[in-house]
């Protein structure tokens, strides 16, 4: 990070008001009668009503629309084991992006251990307050085994976003790239290097997608995860395959796609001249991908490039699936994001891209917006992902039979969407930063405590 972004990014997160969060009330509280119905005595009606049907916290508590960020910080992006404390800026960026994309609350929760079985019980244990636990930054194998069992325990959807997300909007991109770059998902060679949590599920979301096991090759810091290998984890040998190459450079071989979720600059210029024609190059790795995007791109001029990075065309971001997954899922109650949901949120984000790009984005992004190769894949905040991603992951909720409230009318609950779209405060940044403008003069932490 060069210094003149790190001074602005410390000035952003300390100005005035330190964080990017804080709570507000949703109920009027100006008089005595309102006080008195908000907390003591009224508060006991619907803690009685509470007590004898547990449903009805969905209706009179924000248990509905409440999504806990839970990390312990032992794989924080781009800056890897920094634990619980110091990953809190990242849980609070991604508390803050549920309610300015979806319109859903989040609380930030860093828990300070490493034992798996101490983080269940912790997330077990304060899951009644919230509808939804999203993990975050947990590093593997650990994450795998902990999203496992709070799924087992839990009546509520539990996503680690680091898997999932990732998985669901790679498999978005590779759709649309493959259909640009005149290839068939189901007969691609996929090289992906790296796997961890990310790695690993979209190898899984792949194969759900159509791709068969056998076209995926899977690389690590050790080289090519192959069947004579030893010392595998269980993990790492559902995707050992028959192949003679054992370096990351030989796996590159006429590889139609390369998905990097591993480290900078890793990528030598000769492992992409012998990629197929019009290859497919995702290098995800942040802050710095796997290839320099300008290098790339002249390497290879008839590639199909993305990066996780914002200041370049065909960014590859969690923040286009995982507010619109959870929100699909709380508004029909459900017990669990499956994958069929999953899959149905990757396809509704793929088709968003293929279609006109209202002009507000485009005015956003300073630019004009075609499906082709520099724009394979929506950009955040695209209001359609709120509508229709959502609806699609509500509609494969109900149809997988996790839902446990129905939606009578889509036609409706669009509608509804619709609204939450002109209530998100990504849609009113404007009428957000006159808020901060004029509530800064209470914002003194940061003016009167020296550390």
């Amino acid at each position: 990070m060069d210094e003149e972004l790190k001074k602005r990014a410390l000035n952003y997160h300390a100005y005035e008001r330190a964080g990017k969060t804080e709570v507000t009330p949703t109920k009027p509280f100006g008089t005595v009668e309102e006080l008195s119905l908000a907390y003591t005595p009224g508060v006991a009606a619907p803690v009685k009503e509470i007590d004898k049907e547990r449903w009805k916290a969905y209706r009179y508590t924000n248990k509905g629309n409440l999504v806990a960020v839970v990390s312990n910080g032992s794989a924080v992006l781009g800056v890897d084991n920094v634990g619980a404390l110091a990953s809190k800026p990242v849980m609070e960026g991604k508390a803050m992006l549920f309610k300015v994309l979806a319109d859903i609350d989040a609380f930030d929760i860093e828990v300070s251990e490493n034992a798996p079985e101490k983080i269940i019980s912790t997330v077990q244990a304060i899951a009644p307050t919230f509808g939804g636990i999203n993990l975050e930054d947990i590093k593997a194998p650990e994450c795998f085994y902990i999203e496992e069992k709070l799924r087992g325990l839990l009546d509520i959807p539990v996503l680690h976003d680091d898997q999932h997300g990732t998985a669901v909007i790679i498999s978005a991109a590779l759709t649309n790239a493959c259909t640009i770059a005149g290839k068939n998902l189901a007969e691609a060679r996929i090289v992906i290097c790296g796997a961890g949590a990310a790695g690993i599920s979209t190898a899984r979301m792949l194969v759900r997608m159509g791709v068969p096991k056998g076209h995926i090759t899977m690389v690590d810091s050790k080289g090519v995860i192959k069947s004579k290998r030893e010392g595998l984890d269980d993990i790492k040998k559902e995707f050992a395959i028959e192949t003679s190459s054992v370096t990351l450079s030989q796996a590159m071989i006429n590889a139609d796609a390369f998905i990097g979720v591993s480290k900078g600059n890793i990528l030598h210029d000769q492992d992409i001249e012998v990629m197929a024609e019009r290859p497919i190059i995702f290098a995800l790795a942040n802050p710095t991908p796997e290839i320099e995007y300008s290098r790339a791109c002249n390497l290879r001029p008839d590639a199909i490039i993305a990066t996780g990075r914002t200041d370049l065309p065909n960014q590859i971001n969690n923040s286009i699936a995982f507010p619109y997954i959870f929100r699909g899922a709380l508004d029909t109650l459900s017990t669990t994001i499956n994958d069929a949901m999953l899959v149905a949120a990757a396809r509704a984000i793929a088709a968003i891209a293929r279609m006109p790009v209202p002009e507000e984005i485009e005015r956003r992004y300073g630019r004009q917006l075609t499906f082709g190769k520099e724009y394979i894949i929506p950009k955040m905040g695209d209001p359609r992902l709120l509508t229709e991603v959502t609806a699609a992951v509500a509609r494969s909720a109900m149809e997988s039979g996790v839902a446990r409230r129905g939606i009578a009318s889509f036609g409706e609950y669009l509608d509804c969407l619709k609204a939450r779209v002109d209530n998100t405060l990504f849609f009113n940044s404007e009428k957000m930063r006159h808020r901060s403008r004029t509530r800064n003069h209470n914002g003194c932490e940061n003016r009167l405590c020296k550390m």
